[in-house]
């Protein structure tokens, strides 16, 4: 008989790397800073100025970078199916590795993040896997990433983040298989093993279930209401999570050693949600890659297969937006990964009226919101390194290009 089958679809790990940086106090050089309306501290220029260097080819989709000690770059292209070591400077790169299910090989290599001892962790969701790299970029051992059952609760080790001690930041799946929790928790993860701690709760976007099928060939689908309310959440290096709350727009600090620090509420004004900001959402999930998909099938003999996968589409502008339900206004912010640099401050993206500037909020580890910087256009920050900041942009066929920035002081 046919296989019961699950389909779900999770923000991009805008997924997504993280690292070095020394934390900015607060200034009260008025030549540095500005206060903003609600007692902020925006920079003078407010912006992260001219790129350093700018990458002359393009990708299929970044979600992160991995920064090495000669400042080349890794970088994993999910759609392009190729992992690349790239030369911002020479403006070249070269593909490590080949397409395949053995030894140096992958599916669909889809984030790059830093381990203990230059290492590097690939995640390969076609073969369902994390690959350690050594500092040769050649590759050793891997693990799963998933354990459990799905009809009780399922273990997805697929990174938000990743700490200096190589421990894995992922999300919880809920309770079981076609459920519609409100709520989700930030899991530390051990590789290897899966073992996890709960760190944090967050909100979790609103959500429709729908079932087809009879009870032996039943198809389970969960579809995301786009712009809906949702926690958004990161790692620190040294293993601390930032969660930014949606509901008053105000951010939490879950340290290493179980404290918490909340900072205060964020004014902002709601953005109404009209026909050009559910357009620019559709055309954000074709240049960031998509949704991860997440397919388990199970037999009536109990044997269960978890496949993973980003990108998919190809539906018009039209269809995609009649095919959602939709709230009134937008979050404060976007729910995908909050990037933190290595001076644990949290770099959130604002949610803004289709057709401006990108903006990104940054808070220090008080819970305070300590600048604020505008990119021109379309554009995400995808990791940090030695005072650098990586941020792509995207061209009108929604390919994506990497930019290197000096860290603003």
């Amino acid at each position: 008989m046919a296989a019961p089958h699950v389909r779900r679809r999770l923000p991009a790990p805008l997924l997504v790397a993280l690292l070095p940086l020394t934390a900015c106090a607060p200034s009260d050089d008025a030549e540095a800073f500005a206060r903003d309306s609600d007692g902020g501290q925006v920079s003078a220029d407010g912006t992260l100025g001219t790129p350093t260097a700018t990458f002359p080819e393009d990708f299929g989709a970044i979600q992160t970078v991995r920064e090495l000690g000669d400042g080349t770059v890794l970088v994993a292209d999910p759609l392009g199916g190729a992992l690349y070591h790239v030369d911002l400077e020479a403006g070249t790169r070269s593909q490590i590795g080949t397409e395949g299910q053995g030894p140096e090989e992958y599916r669909q290599p889809d984030a790059v993040w830093a381990l203990p001892g230059d290492s590097t962790l690939l995640v390969d969701l076609g073969n369902g896997r994390m690959i350690t790299m050594g500092p040769d970029l050649g590759f050793g051992p891997t693990s799963p990433l998933s354990s459990g059952d799905p009809r009780s609760g399922l273990v997805v080790a697929i990174p938000q983040g990743v700490d200096a001690d190589g421990n894995v930041y992922s999300r919880s799946m809920g309770a079981g298989m076609g459920s519609l929790p409100d709520s989700g928790a930030v899991l530390r993860v051990e590789r290897g093993s899966l073992a996890i701690d709960t760190i944090a709760q967050f909100k979790l976007a609103d959500r429709v279930r729908t079932v087809s099928g009879g009870p032996n060939n039943q198809s389970v689908s969960i579809q995301q209401v786009p712009l809906s309310m949702e926690d958004a959440w990161g790692v620190a290096p040294d293993g601390s999570v930032v969660v930014a709350r949606s509901g008053d727009y105000h951010v939490e600090w879950f340290g290493a050693d179980g404290t918490m620090t909340a900072g205060p509420a964020v004014a902002y004004d709601p953005v109404s949600i009209g026909t050009p900001e559910k357009e620019e959402w559709v055309d954000s999930q074709g240049r960031t890659g998509g949704g991860i998909g997440i397919s388990i099938e199970m037999t009536d003999g109990g044997a269960m297969r978890t496949s993973f996968s980003r990108g998919g589409g190809g539906m018009t502008r039209q269809r995609e937006i009649s095919q959602y339900q939709w709230p009134d206004v937008k979050p404060p912010f976007d729910s995908g990964r909050i990037v933190v640099d290595g001076g644990s401050r949290a770099w959130i993206r604002r949610h803004m009226p289709a057709g401006e500037d990108t903006t990104y909020d940054v808070f220090d580890r008080s819970g305070a919101r300590v600048d604020s910087y505008a990119l021109p256009g379309d554009r995400r920050i995808v990791g940090f390194g030695d005072g650098t900041v990586y941020v792509v942009t995207f061209d009108d066929f929604d390919l994506n290009y990497l930019e290197r920035y000096s860290m603003p002081r």
